[in-house]
C-alpha cells in the first residue's frame, strides 16, 4: 500500500511528531503542502493530512492543497492533528468538509495535545508543555495500526 502524508507543522513541531511515528509504521514520506501538487497525491493508496490547529481549523496551506484537489471515487485518507482543542468533530470539520465533498473516504481522524504559546499563553508558560509525550506517541502508533487495519 503506497501511503503519504500531507504535513503543515511549524512553531514547536508538534505535529511533526506525530506524522513521523505514522510515517516509520506506515514506511510513507512527509511532504508539505507546497512540496506535492493535487496530481501527484493521486498514485497513493492513502493520504493522511495533517496540521496544528490555527483559529479552529487545519492550516491554510492544507486547506488550499484540499480545495484543488481533484474529484475522486473513494479515495481513502485520514485526518490528524495536535492542538488544545479535543473537539475533533469541530477541529477537523473544514478539512474534512473539503474532502468529502470530492469523493474522499475519511478513514479516521487523530488529535493529540500539542504544546501551544500563541498569543498570550507564552506569558504564562503556554499550555500543554511537554505534549505530544511517549503516551500520545504510542496512540498514535495505535492509530495508525488502525488504519492499515481498516484498509
Amino acid at each position: 500500500m503506497r501511503s503519504i502524508l500531507v504535513l503543515f507543522s511549524y512553531h514547536h513541531n508538534n505535529t511533526e511528531k506525530i506524522a513521523k511515528v505514522f510515517a516509520a509504521v506506515l514506511d510513507a514520506q512527509i511532504r508539505t503542502p507546497q512540496e506535492i501538487g493535487p496530481e501527484e497525491l493521486q498514485q497513493y493508496d492513502l493520504i493522511g493530512f495533517g496540521s496544528g490547529i490555527y483559529d479552529g481549523k487545519h492550516h491554510r496551506d492544507l486547506l488550499d492543497l484540499a480545495d484543488r484537489l481533484p474529484s475522486v471515487v473513494s479515495k481513502k485518507v485520514f485526518l490528524f492533528s495536535t492542538s488544545w482543542d479535543k473537539r475533533i468533530d469541530r477541529i477537523h470539520s473544514s478539512l474534512r468538509e473539503r474532502l468529502e465533498s470530492k469523493g474522499y473516504i475519511i478513514v479516521d481522524e487523530f488529535n493529540c495535545g500539542g504544546f501551544n504559546t500563541n498569543s498570550f499563553l507564552k506569558y504564562f508558560g503556554g499550555l500543554n508543555k511537554g505534549r505530544p509525550n511517549a503516551e500520545d506517541l504510542k496512540h498514535a502508533e495505535e492509530f495508525v495500526q488502525g488504519v492499515i487495519q481498516k484498509m
